[in-house]
């Protein structure tokens, strides 16, 4: 049996930086992913945006983490040598009824801390994105893209070269609180020929992402239920894709569900329509009864008129791990919490959009509680 200081569950964006902070300051530090290569689901399935923070309700760990990931984001990418663009996006009103709630959310961004922000008006948006028609829009400057699966990789090898051993294909099967930590039982390699494996860890962080509702459920806390919402893209390709210079955003839903389907420029010139956010059942449907094209052309025309059906070709999708049931309304805030009944294991749930962004953050809060316990 193995023995570790600290044992990460999960290799997405989170979990990365996890290991890459804890790394610095112990060794023995295990991240073991289920899938063949790290950050293959939500971490590189989405619009690769570096937030800002102006979206979330003031003093929560998505407000905090956003804010302060986005500078950490900028600075490990500079260093690092991860593509990026700092962009700025636009947040336009359609329409004249509109501007009160983009004013509403520009003061939540300055309450959050963000700063740069201004509203426009039509001839401003017009010389920024020519294309684009709105009443008004706030000009966010923090914002920018990343090549997320860049990021992901980045974060790993600098935690493996702190001396992180980074486990794949490993699957956790149970966890079992013991005297002074958990023991975790994992499945290593493809399913024919997988071996079982122990490791008994001081310290055990979920950071399973779509899963991490169930890993939980491992050590008996059934506190959680992740509801997968798939978000789904169109691409402009070719001469077309001119018509978008950089981000641009709508509104975002009233009900929370999602930012609205908007405009981003790739870092390969692409133009990337979407996501859509639709729950589904199943936490790898990323296919099944996909929207039809129309639909995004539709949305897209609201503030792009120019935009035609015959732009967009289907793209990629993803899955968000949303804490809000179908029923329900609002932003669920991240859960990042040491478990009530097993203190060793530090739980992170529910880490959605801005976790891309938030997650160097992230990385250095779990950092600080871990040093709660093993200290």
């Amino acid at each position: 049996m193995d023995q570790a200081n600290i044992l990460i569950i999960g290799g997405g964006v989170v979990g990365c930086a996890i290991a890459r902070a804890v790394s610095a300051r112990w060794g023995d530090v295990f991240l073991v992913e289920q899938n063949p290569n790290l950050g293959m689901a939500t971490s590189s399935r989405n619009s690769g945006v570096i937030h800002s923070g102006i979206y979330y309700p003031t003093n929560s760990l998505k407000a905090r983490h956003c804010v302060e990931g986005n500078r950490l984001t900028y600075d490990f990418c500079k260093k690092h040598n991860v593509p990026f663009r700092h962009t700025g996006k636009l947040v336009v009103a359609a329409n004249t009824h509109e501007e009160a709630d983009l004013e509403a959310l520009k003061k939540k961004g300055e309450e959050n801390g963000v700063e740069g922000l201004r509203l426009i008006g039509p001839e401003e948006i017009r010389k920024r994105e020519p294309h684009i028609r709105g009443s008004a829009a706030i000009v966010v400057p923090s914002t920018g893209i990343v090549s997320a699966e860049e990021l992901v990789h980045a974060l790993a090898r600098v935690a493996a070269r702190q001396g992180a051993e980074i486990v794949d294909h490993a699957r956790v099967v149970s966890l079992e609180p013991v005297a002074g930590g958990i023991r975790v039982g994992l499945l290593i390699g493809d399913e024919e020929g997988a071996q079982d494996e122990t490791i008994e860890a001081r310290c055990v962080i979920n950071a399973a992402g779509l899963y991490a509702d169930e890993v939980a459920g491992l050590l008996g806390n059934n506190s959680w239920k992740i509801y997968p919402v798939r978000g789904e893209y169109c691409e402009v390709r070719g001469p077309r894709a001119s018509l978008i210079n950089d981000l641009v955003y709508p509104l975002p839903h009233a009900h929370g569900l999602s930012l609205g389907v908007h405009f981003t420029k790739t870092l390969w010139g692409t133009v990337l329509v979407g996501p859509t956010a639709t729950y589904v059942e199943g936490k790898d449907n990323y296919e099944k009864n996909r929207l039809p094209i129309a639909d995004f052309a539709d949305s897209a025309k609201a503030l792009l008129p120019e935009i035609e059906e015959k732009d967009l070709q289907l793209g990629y999708s993803g899955l968000r791990p949303k804490l809000v049931p179908p029923e329900g309304k609002g932003i669920a805030d991240f859960v990042i919490t040491r478990d009530p009944k097993v203190p060793e294991a530090i739980q992170l749930v529910g880490i959605e959009s801005p976790g891309l962004t938030a997650a160097i953050s992230i990385g250095n809060h779990v950092g600080e509680m871990v040093g709660d316990i093993l200290n």
